[in-house]
Parts: C-alpha cells; sequence; structure tokens
C-alpha cells in the first residue's frame, strides 16, 4: 500500500466560485504512480466546500442560486456578530453565511481510482466550491493504493 499526498491550489474571483480542479486531481494520481485505490480531496478551510457534479455553466449557474436561496447571504448570522463573540476573529469578515453553506456541502469527497485514471461518471467533474471569495485556498489531494 503506498499513500501519496500533495495539496493544489486555487484562486477564486468571486462570492461563490465552482472551481473544476478535476484535471489537477487527476495529475496528482499521474504524480503518485499509483493505479488502484483511491483518492480524496479535502478542504481545510470553514467556507469552502467539495463536490462532484456536471460541469455545465447554467446548471453551475442553478448551483449557485440555489445556494444563495437556502442560505441567504442577508439573513441574520449570529457568527456575524462581532461585539458579541468570546472569542476574537483574525479577518472579521461577515461570513456567517459562508460557513453554513459550507457545513450543508461538506469539506471532502473519495473517488475510486481504476488503472490509473479517476472513476468518475462521463460528466462529473470535481469541485473545489467557493462560499467566501475572492482567495487564495490549498486543497489537500491524498491517493492511497497500490
Amino acid at each position: 500500500m503506498k499513500i501519496h499526498k500533495q495539496k493544489i491550489m486555487v484562486e477564486s474571483k468571486t462570492q461563490i466560485e465552482f472551481i473544476d480542479i478535476t484535471d489537477q486531481v487527476q495529475d496528482v494520481i499521474d504524480q503518485s504512480g499509483i493505479r488502484e485505490g483511491q483518492v480524496l480531496v479535502y478542504v481545510p478551510h470553514t467556507t469552502m466546500s467539495v463536490g462532484i457534479n456536471h460541469n455545465e455553466a447554467m446548471l453551475v449557474q442553478d448551483f449557485t442560486r440555489i445556494l444563495y436561496k437556502l442560505v441567504p447571504v442577508d439573513d441574520r448570522y449570529s457568527h456575524d456578530l462581532f461585539e458579541l463573540r468570546k472569542e476574537s476573529m483574525s479577518d472579521g469578515r461577515s461570513n456567517g453565511h459562508s460557513h453554513c453553506k459550507s457545513l450543508l456541502m461538506g469539506s471532502s469527497e473519495t473517488i475510486p481510482v481504476e488503472k490509473g485514471r479517476l472513476y468518475l461518471g462521463d460528466r462529473q467533474n470535481i469541485f473545489a466550491i467557493e462560499f467566501d471569495g475572492s482567495r487564495k485556498r490549498e486543497i489537500s489531494i491524498q491517493v492511497i493504493g497500490m
């Protein structure tokens, strides 16, 4: 059993952004030399998620609209009441909505690796999903197998 770990970087430009990282994940698998196993894609951020779906512009637009509808930016979030917080926050962003979206979506995906390739459906892509952009983000990729 072999384990290969690597980090990739992405940079978002908008508040909510679906960044297709499928090719970058495949590059890490290629570099690992692992032919059979699985790959874990993990975002170590509380305002970002990972998801798998079709990278089609109108569908991504629908996802974005639904996220804004489910967790509106202009709702009242206790997280954003800086004057009531007991712990100090370094960046002071009013981003309670971003944390809530991330918790709903999840911070990782595990995908099978077969014959050195991601085992995804024809229309599946791996997204790093930003909820608090614009930011530079680090994503951890871990390939496990033989």
